[in-house]
């Protein structure tokens, strides 16, 4: 098992591969994934590490009282409803822009903040959004999706799209969180997206020599990368450059 874990494991999750495993629309199972996940992502902590970049973002920006956060590869973006809470606790006017590309995670978003003002979802990937449509980038559990050699360009993409900065938040590749992953997928969950998608994420998450090649590659891009609980990582990019002009919220062009 450590042996198996010293490179981030390759191969898509059957996430990336909803097409070519249902040719239903929505896809149930996915449907069902997407409601497990909740619940999943409640017990391994994974809003804590996006809150935290978050407060630090929010600090070194003055403690603005308004803030935009564009969440891509969102999933049903369930993790944003404590961002929410905090930033009410907080007083700040936070909206929350939702990307993905699937129907799937439309349909149990919309469900999830239906009458929320504060949230808005948009069907589209990370590499068709406009420029500058959100002060803060997150990408919750959505780096891992990318090997080696195409992250760099993802979150340059993702840098692209933000304002003030990046939040990535994701796994900490470790044997304690690959078993303790497949067995709560085991014991509490049937789907099957959930037990083979679960201990595989933490198989392609990553160490802090990952995240040393990703700067090596970023070359001169400020970046702070931070361990969490419970085996998580959370970095944080913030641009180098003051932004221009109003923010961008065309998404029909």
């Amino acid at each position: 098992m450590m042996q198996g874990l010293q490179k981030r494991a390759e191969g898509p999750e059957l996430m990336d591969l909803r097409e070519q495993l249902s040719g239903k629309r929505p896809d149930p199972e996915l449907m069902e994934a997407h409601r497990d996940l909740r619940r999943l992502n409640r017990m391994m902590n994974a809003a804590g590490p996006v809150i935290y970049g978050l407060y630090k973002f929010w600090n070194e920006l003055g403690k603005p009282k308004r803030l935009s956060v564009l969440d891509v590869g969102c999933g049903a973006g369930d993790i944003n409803r404590a961002l929410l809470k905090w930033a009410s606790r907080l007083g700040v006017d936070l909206r929350v822009i939702l990307a993905d590309v699937t129907e799937e995670a439309q349909i149990e978003a919309e469900r999830i903040f239906a009458g929320e003002p504060r949230v808005t979802f948009v069907r589209r990937s990370l590499f068709d959004l406009p420029k500058g449509c959100a002060d803060l980038v997150t990408a919750s559990q959505f780096a891992h999706h990318f090997s080696p050699s195409e992250l760099p360009g993802a979150v340059r993409r993702m840098l692209d799209v933000a304002r003030r900065g990046v939040i990535i938040a994701d796994i900490h590749r470790h044997w304690v969180s690959w078993v303790s992953v497949w067995a709560v997928t085991r014991i509490f969950f049937r789907n099957r997206y959930i037990r083979h998608d679960g201990p595989l994420s933490v198989a392609r998450g990553f160490r802090r020599e990952d995240w040393d090649e990703l700067a090596a590659a970023l070359k001169n891009q400020p970046m702070t990368v931070r361990w969490v609980p419970l085996f998580r990582w959370v970095v944080m990019l913030p641009k180098t450059a003051e932004p221009k002009g109003e923010e961008n919220h065309d998404f029909d062009g």
